[in-house]
């Protein structure tokens, strides 16, 4: 099976542009003050209130029910308090899925293997390092803006991707 890692924020609930909206209120101009918002947000109201995007709870369930992958949700945080939701969220949806929370400052290819895994994730960056590692990287974009990378809208048309 092959390994397959699903961003949350921007892919699984649509967290960006909702803590944008907040922060555009605030005035914060600097890396250091946008870093402290993040650790002080309250997350359990955050995820409660953000949309979740197409349907991207019951595309994983798709996915892992499919029995092609090895599923796990790969993370980026900004606080022990964001994993701890975050944990608390996916749990909710799901009993026995991988969850790896990873501080902002680190790469997710030194968290795991990236070797032949696929990442499903919606900031380039993140899959240019990817491959860099010898991964395979799948752009996740709402409306289907092509990166150079193949590019889905929704979590389960990898169900169609040949690998």
């Amino acid at each position: 099976m092959i390994n397959l890692y699903i961003d949350f924020d921007g892919v699984i609930l649509d967290t960006i542009n909702t803590t944008k909206d907040l922060i555009s209120g605030l005035n914060l101009d600097s890396e250091v003050q946008i870093r402290k918002f993040y650790a002080e947000l309250d997350w359990v109201k955050l995820l409660e209130t953000t949309p979740i995007i197409n349907d991207g709870i019951e595309c994983i369930q798709k996915i892992i029910d499919s029995n092609r992958f090895e599923v796990a949700i790969l993370t980026h945080i900004n606080s022990l308090n964001e994993a701890i939701e975050k944990v608390k969220y996916i749990r909710r949806y799901f009993d026995d899925i991988t969850i790896i929370p990873v501080p902002k400052a680190i790469s997710k290819t030194k968290m795991v293997h990236t070797k032949g895994a696929i990442l499903i994730d919606d900031y380039p960056m993140n899959l240019s390092e990817w491959l860099k590692e010898g991964g395979i990287g799948v752009l996740f974009s709402p409306q289907l803006k092509q990166k150079g990378y193949p590019v889905i809208n929704r979590l389960d048309q990898i169900l169609d991707m040949k690998f």
